[in-house]
């Protein structure tokens, strides 16, 4: 096995993405492939004290910033350290791809290059929100918009991922909506509850209110990619704010802060379980083969915990699952 890193892009690139890869070469069997501009590795690793001899370095000699189009995945920059990530991918040349990159650019490379399992209408990205219990959100980021069926299609992917990854037995699923009503919401989601109610397959609890999400109602949450992705950035803000908060409140006097040495211990635990470093990333679900797209701003240990996750999907057998649920005929008698 062997994974594959885009370590120019991003935040914190390359720096800290070429030490979360050293750290993952060294705990984890699979090789471990970064590919980036080759003299700028080479320089940063020895400033830093990295060491690259677990590591094969690709040359790629551009680099797709966060303000290039999408499509120029595709087009101006094939030989950036995405682009050339993604056709090593379809090449066989590697088993999963790591990006902390260009969304836009991930999904469109991702799509045209490696290219969708047969039977996907649209590639979702699937975040995992650190809830009372983990929550697969769908999509994330990649559709602004979605037609009824693609509900019913991501409701069954994101079935197969909570249950392979996530190890949820018979996840139940929830359609991200302003009211537990199957009335509520407009057309296209009234359409899409339907679907879903006698969706093969599918365990689905009805419509879900975003204040409901923390408290384990569901496993699958499906939404539209620009709802979805507004959802996941509150979250991220608002988790970072609490704890802010929290550590004002805990040496604003002397009680507190005696109050705090106790609980330190239990707060750091809290807080790792929160952080998004931990999940690694979030899986370009319908894709043949795993794209990792990383937060925009991983630190190495976000990187670590990327690889950790993408052999945990090569290992899972998960996309196969995914492609024989995307096989099934879609309402109507057409294929999904």
């Amino acid at each position: 096995m062997k994974i594959l890193i885009d370590v120019m892009s991003g935040d914190n690139a390359p720096e800290a993405l070429l030490r979360g890869a050293a750290d993952a070469a060294r705990a984890f069997s699979p090789a471990i492939a970064v590919i980036g501009d080759r003299a700028v590795i080479e320089t940063v690793s020895g400033e830093a004290g990295i060491d690259l001899s677990g590591l094969e370095v690709c040359d790629a000699p551009s680099v797709i910033s966060m303000e290039d189009p999408a499509l120029s995945v595709v087009r101006e920059k094939r030989d950036s350290s995405m682009a050339m990530g993604l056709e090593m991918l379809s090449r066989g040349e590697g088993d999963a791809f790591v990006s902390a990159g260009n969304t836009g650019a991930l999904v469109a490379g991702a799509t045209l290059i490696v290219r969708k399992i047969k039977g996907v209408r649209r590639a979702a990205i699937g975040a995992v929100l650190p809830f009372s219990s983990p929550l697969l959100l769908l999509d994330s980021g990649a559709n602004l918009e979605l037609v009824p069926s693609d509900y019913l299609q991501l409701a069954g992917l994101g079935s197969v991922y909570a249950e392979k990854i996530l190890g949820k037995k018979s996840p139940r699923v929830g359609l991200l909506n302003n009211g537990a009503e199957k009335t509520k919401g407009g057309a296209n989601l009234q359409e899409a509850y339907r679907l879903l109610s006698e969706g093969e397959g599918i365990d689905f609890v009805g419509n879900v209110e975003a204040r409901d999400l923390p408290f384990g109602v569901c496993d699958v949450i499906v939404t539209d990619g620009f709802t979805g992705n507004a959802v996941l950035k509150l979250t991220e803000g608002l988790g970072s704010f609490l704890f802010s908060k929290l550590s004002d409140t805990m040496t604003a006097d002397l009680a507190a802060r005696l109050s705090a040495a106790v609980l330190k211990p239990k707060l750091k635990a809290l807080k790792k379980e929160f952080s998004a470093s931990e999940y690694g990333g979030a899986p370009l679900i319908g894709i043949s083969m795993p794209v990792i797209k990383a937060h925009g701003s991983s630190d190495a240990r976000a990187i670590y915990n990327a690889v950790r996750q993408a052999i945990g999907i090569v290992s899972s057998g998960v996309i196969p699952e995914m492609a024989r649920i995307a096989a099934r005929p879609a309402p109507g008698g057409e294929k999904q």
